[in-house]
């Protein structure tokens, strides 16, 4: 029997990322610790694992036993972004789809690839992978320390006579690249970020703290 993920809404989403911030990131700290939450506070091993990306097409994953995150040794060592995302990603199942580990058996990487592609339909995987994701932005890029940088990237473009309404001059890539600086993510990823809290499409006006 193929496994059945109920989809999570982003309501949904939001509530467990702002639960799992205030349990294990109380001081709000930016970038969020994630490895120092995932060894310390969830004590799950992180083992890196030589040419995992380049055999198997997959940057990381999280053992049946939810004991260990064993993540591309590459990755590990020199994509610092890459590596804290993976992280959150394999928390957010950890946190979000217990069932699933319960569900599919598998002791490495190449019965894992078999688990996920007959244990699961294509469909079901997409909405894991879905929550997942949303869940490791949500993480490591909060809403409100979000909405805070954005204002004060608002100030100094409107001081440097540039405006983000619309598009011009790639103003809202260079702002996107500014944060995901700040918060040791990719560009993509607070791009993705952006679009989910419909921030672009927000008046151009200050930020309630």
């Amino acid at each position: 029997m193929t496994y059945k993920a109920a989809f999570l809404p982003k309501e949904v989403l939001r509530e467990k990322a702002a639960e799992f911030l205030d349990k294990s990131n109380p001081k709000c700290e930016i970038p969020v610790p994630i490895e120092k939450i995932v060894e310390f506070d969830f004590r799950l091993d992180i083992v890196p694992v030589p040419g995992l990306q380049d055999s198997f097409d997959v940057v990381a994953y999280l053992t049946q036993d939810r004991q260990e995150i064993r993540v591309d040794k590459y990755v590990f060592e020199s994509r610092e972004n890459r590596y804290r995302f993976s992280l959150a990603h394999e928390l957010g199942h950890f946190i979000l789809h217990p069932d699933l580990f319960e569900h599919l058996e598998f002791h490495d990487i190449t019965s894992w690839k078999d688990a996920i592609t007959n244990g699961i339909s294509e469909k079901e995987y997409s909405f894991v992978e879905y929550h997942a994701n949303c869940f490791a932005g949500l993480v490591l890029v909060p809403p409100a320390e979000l909405e805070g940088v954005l204002f004060q990237c608002r100030q100094k473009s409107e001081k440097c006579g540039l405006t983000l309404d619309g598009d011009d001059d790639g103003v809202r890539d260079i702002i996107e690249g500014y944060i995901a600086c700040e918060f040791l993510v990719s560009a993509a990823v607070v791009h993705r970020r952006m679009e989910f809290d419909g921030l672009w499409e927000r008046p151009n006006k200050s930020i309630q703290a």
